[in-house]
């Protein structure tokens, strides 16, 4: 495949997406967050499916570790199919969707509300269906996604998500952290995990790994290995993976463990290290490893944006394997960019 793909094309416009979110969100954000100091809500759901999904873990990890306020992830089936009501008098709903058209994301989100739950919408359609039952929509600002796997929409919603927190809980150092957030997803674009590339060009199977906020982007990965490169991929945390699946592993079996500079790196990295004393062939973004691979990783100044960074770069690389494994990432077989569900 000689020329450019159109996922490729999105993936570098990432920084400048990041640019535009922060420079064009501002004032929608400040009234979410000020409605969330207002209604102090007790708990969150999320209302998502797929990568949006995993937008939402990482919002949950960050909600619990930033503000102590605990996420629920819920079923949009619920209200769609099931036809319950649930009591979120003491909540704020946070529902993500980059098309804002699924008929159950919106019915779960119109539920939510009327509940009593403060609503809040992640979208880049300011004038979709979940825009309008909500109470305050956070345009993603990511401009036009052509390709069908989702790369721009998915950082913006992850970075929106963050942005609110930070926000609400007016952490100085988590907002600077987000301010420098398009140069170094600039250079995130350009990292060479071309041995991993290799690694994954005539796979079967493989496993992602990642603990905390770094665990919701293993999901994500997961997602686009199967979507772009038709590669069977499972995500797990890297502590759950010990306590059974890691009994498949055999020699040569290719794991990739996503790892961010916060507490738990050190506990990844040993992880990753016992894996590889396995026969596995491990790649992980920690310098703290031993025997396992190291794949280069672009930091930033805060734990929680880290993964974010890496996001962009294994995005870089997943449609790098996409093309050596003479696939079309733009084209994924049996999908379409908008999935609607009732």
């Amino acid at each position: 495949m000689s020329t450019q793909t159109q996922m490729r094309s999105e993936i570098l416009e990432i920084p400048a997406a990041i640019d535009a979110l922060l420079s064009n969100g501002a004032g929608d954000m400040q009234k979410a967050a000020d409605a969330l100091r207002e209604t102090n809500p007790a708990f969150f759901i999320s209302v998502a499916r797929g990568s949006s999904d995993h937008a939402a873990t990482y919002f949950k990890y960050a909600s619990e570790l930033i503000a102590g306020v605990p996420v629920a992830s819920v079923g949009p089936s619920i209200a769609s199919i099931y036809d319950r009501r649930l009591k979120l008098s003491l909540a704020a709903s946070l529902a993500i969707s980059q098309s804002g058209k699924s008929p159950d994301i919106v019915r779960m989100a119109e539920m939510a509300r009327a509940a009593g739950a403060l609503s809040l919408a992640l979208t880049n359609h300011r004038d979709s269906d979940l825009a309008q039952v909500s109470q305050h929509t956070l345009e993603l600002h990511a401009g036009v996604e052509q390709s069908v796997a989702a790369t721009k929409t998915f950082v913006t919603s992850v970075v929106s998500a963050v942005w609110l927190l930070a926000e609400w809980q007016q952490d100085a150092d988590l907002l600077k952290a987000l301010r420098a957030l398009p140069a170094v997803l600039e250079t995130a674009t350009q990292q060479n995990w071309g041995a991993l590339v290799e690694d994954l060009t005539d796979a079967q199977s493989l496993f992602c790994l990642g603990r905390g906020p770094a665990f919701a982007l293993s999901n994500e990965a997961a997602l686009k290995f199967k979507e772009t490169c038709r590669l069977h991929a499972e995500s797990y945390s890297s502590a759950e993976v010990l306590h059974g699946p890691v009994s498949i592993v055999g020699r040569g079996f290719p794991v990739l463990i996503l790892s961010a500079r916060d507490a738990a790196e050190a506990s990844v990295a040993e992880v990753a290290d016992r894996i590889a004393g396995k026969g596995a062939n491990v790649f992980v973004t920690s310098d703290h490893a031993v025997t396992a691979n190291r794949l280069p990783a672009v930091r930033t100044d805060h734990p929680l944006t880290d993964p974010i960074a890496l996001i962009v770069s294994f995005y870089a690389m997943v449609e790098q394997v996409a093309r050596a494994r003479g696939i079309n990432p733009d084209a994924p077989r049996h999908l379409k960019k908008v999935t609607e569900t009732v």
